[in-house]
């Protein structure tokens, strides 16, 4: 196990090293942030005061390796935009997102998990055709409309939820709802179709010879093979759930990452955009090994493989 969380966690160091790459050139390459940072009235003089003053004038791999140096140190570098250091933005936005992310992944697995389960024990059924319907309606309904919706039901016809902010519990209720709804297809289709291979083996088939409740041969049995697909979809949708909040923390005015991911791209904040998109990637990169882990302890089978 040990032999194989060290090769997993080269493997994620590796990964979130490209990332950084791809993201800082890709940033650079996409505009002139001499010419941003200028404004649109600067002469041509001023641009070049500004690329030498931030060093832009340098060749990118030399800015990539200065950045990156300061970045290891926790010196992310400061907003152009708030004026104040990228690593306190991100300290006073990262809680908000991280708390939306934590409810949206529990209520889409409290949800998800016991309709595939649901699903999984009464194929071909109306129950199971009302499962697969909520399915796919929820993958199809764009978030940001159904938000849209939440807000004027609960907030304009039924006044029992704030609007917007990041206050108190009640602010999180229906951005929650919205990115856990979109998270919960994906899990329920996986824990159908596990459960249903599963059910249909031997061991399960002896299990029920022997008479074990039917309880016992469900959740001891059947469940803890069949959620080992779904660990890894879930660790999957963690990530997706904090990058996909840029959308939802806009609609719904909460201060989070998402919302400065959006205000960054807004004002061209380039130290901002690239701190935010690094984390949302490094973050999604933690939850889909923290699911590789957790798959390879649940089946040894994983560790030889």
């Amino acid at each position: 196990m040990l032999i194989y969380t060290i090769k997993r966690a080269l493997l994620a160091t590796l990964v979130a090293l490209t990332v950084s790459m791809l993201t800082f050139g890709l940033l650079h390459l996409s505009s002139d942030p001499a010419v941003a940072l200028a404004g649109e009235d600067a002469t041509e003089e001023d641009i070049q005061m500004v690329r030498v003053d931030y060093g832009f004038d340098k060749p990118l791999p030399v800015q990539y390796l200065a950045w990156l140096t300061k970045a290891l140190q926790g010196d992310l570098g400061t907003s152009f935009y708030f004026n104040i250091p990228v690593s306190k933005l991100l300290q006073q936005r990262l809680p908000v997102t991280l708390t939306l992310g934590a409810c949206s992944l529990v209520f889409a697995i409290l949800s998800a998990v016991p309709l595939g389960v649901l699903a999984a024990m009464r194929p071909n059924t109306k129950l199971d055709r009302f499962c697969l319907t909520l399915a796919v309606s929820a993958q199809a309904m764009p978030a940001f409309w159904f938000g849209l919706m939440l807000i004027v039901v609960f907030c304009l016809w039924f006044p029992l939820l704030p609007v917007s902010g990041s206050d108190t519990w009640q602010h999180f209720v229906m951005p929650t709802i919205v990115v856990g709804t979109n998270a919960m297809p994906a899990i329920m289709r996986l824990t159908r179709t596990g459960m249903l291979d599963v059910l249909a083996t031997d061991y399960i088939r002896t299990a029920r010879a022997k008479g074990l409740r039917p309880k016992t041969v469900l959740l001891k049995h059947a469940l803890r093979n069949a959620v080992i697909p779904v660990i890894a979809v879930i660790g999957v949708q963690a990530g997706y759930m904090m990058g996909g909040s840029v959308i939802i923390e806009t609609v719904f005015g909460l201060n989070g990452l998402g919302l400065l991911a959006y205000e960054s791209i807004m004002y061209f904040d380039l130290a901002c955009m690239e701190a935010v998109v690094l984390l949302l990637c490094f973050v999604f990169i933690i939850t889909t090994f923290a699911a590789d882990i957790m798959n390879a302890w649940l089946d040894p089978r994983i560790r030889i493989g």
